[in-house]
């Protein structure tokens, strides 16, 4: 059965400070940009390609509140990751993580286990020096750990300011997402233990808590999960794998058309989930909907809270309480063509759980677009 929350903490060996951007890699940056910008209220703030000397890629730096997407697609089939595309799609390549020492947190992730994808650099410009250096996750899925404590510059060297004549400043509208709350990744049945194991230790992680199949299941399908996050709280990882069941779970839909493991989704964090969620339903994004039936159980189940229910129940928003509060939260459908990569928005309230009084009515939610799909 899910356990609680694990509030015993441990040492943060390996000091990491936040999560410092997420880099998506997809098939049209530019076309991308104009997505995030416009439907999840995104700021397009720096640019890297032809025209700032980048032969090989394009890249735009997109922030709102402490979250920074960095989206970036091949100029060439000769982009060493081209080939990604065509096995994934659009998806998150890297989850770059800020820290106190590259050198250090590099080599003390490999001496622990950790398979290296790019040594320490240093890249200097006129705006000063970034550090940088690559682990490998799940999947071919990365951790870059950044230090930009002596670099000045509006991203990283190869970036320049956003011309405005490619995305006017003018009608830029925040949504309110002020930061990442916690970033999903989806593995193999059979591999979830071996990367919390690979977390917990390479990065000094620890196990948070712990759902099975009977906490996250329905008729047809079901699945597990268990929470790590480093020492400070900042950084949370759920990982979840697919559990025997009569129908695919939609962990065992993603990993078909994403092409093996990779990040499922990521929960952005509001200090007013109803103005938000009002403000990205006028920018036309689609959201997961869970039937009126209930909204008419919540307030039993969940005891009362601030919200007008009629108001979430319109919005399509979920409630779920713990010992320490309660939290809202509300699911985006997939944002590409593929049913893989989608996004969670959440408002906590002194809780410090996932929802797990939701999971039934999510992942029926769930089961119901599979199944439009033709993919259950």
């Amino acid at each position: 059965m899910g356990r609680e929350l694990n509030n015993t903490m441990t040492k943060d060996t390996l000091p990491l400070r936040r999560i410092d951007h997420v880099r998506f890699f997809v098939g049209n940056a530019r076309q991308s940009a104009y997505f995030y910008r416009n439907a999840f209220g995104f700021d397009v703030v720096a640019y890297a390609g032809l025209e700032t000397r980048q032969k090989y890629e394009a890249g735009y730096v997109l922030r709102q509140g402490h979250i920074t997407f960095v989206l970036v697609s091949a100029l060439s089939w000769k982009h060493p990751d081209s080939q990604r595309l065509i096995q994934h799609g659009d998806g998150v390549q890297d989850i770059a993580l800020d820290v106190e020492d590259v050198t250090y947190s590099y080599k003390e992730a490999v001496r622990r286990g950790a398979e290296g994808v790019s040594p320490p650099q240093a890249l200097e410009d006129e705006f000063g020096v970034y550090e940088c250096a690559t682990i490998r996750t799940y999947g071919d899925t990365t951790h870059t750990f950044i230090n930009r404590d002596r670099y000045k510059g509006i991203f990283a060297p190869g970036y320049k300011p956003m011309d405005p004549a490619r995305y006017s400043p003018s009608t830029f509208h925040n949504v309110g997402l002020k930061a990442i709350d916690h970033i999903v990744g989806n593995v193999e049945e059979g591999k979830m233990n071996e990367w919390v194991k690979f977390y917990q230790d390479v990065l000094g992680f620890h196990q948070l808590v712990h759902f099975d199949d009977k906490d996250i299941s329905t008729e047809y399908s079901a699945l597990m999960s268990k929470v790590v996050e480093n020492g400070t709280g900042r950084i949370k990882f759920p990982i979840n794998e697919p559990a025997k069941a009569k129908r695919r779970s939609q962990i065992d839909e993603f990993l078909q058309f994403y092409g093996g493991p990779g990040v499922q989704h990521i929960a952005m964090a509001t200090d007013n989930i109803i103005e938000t969620v009002g403000a990205m339903y006028k920018n036309d994004v689609s959201f997961l909907r869970v039937p009126r039936s209930y909204y008419d159980l919540l307030p039993a189940r969940v005891g009362p809270i601030k919200e007008d229910i009629d108001v979430l129940a319109d919005l399509g928003i979920l409630v779920d309480r713990d010992d320490e509060g309660y939290m809202l939260q509300i699911f985006t459908k997939p944002v590409a063509d593929r049913p893989t990569l989608f996004f969670e928005v959440i408002q906590r309230r002194g809780s410090r759980s996932f929802g797990k009084g939701n999971f039934k009515a999510l992942f029926e939610a769930i089961e119901r677009e599979q199944a439009v799909r033709g993919t259950l």
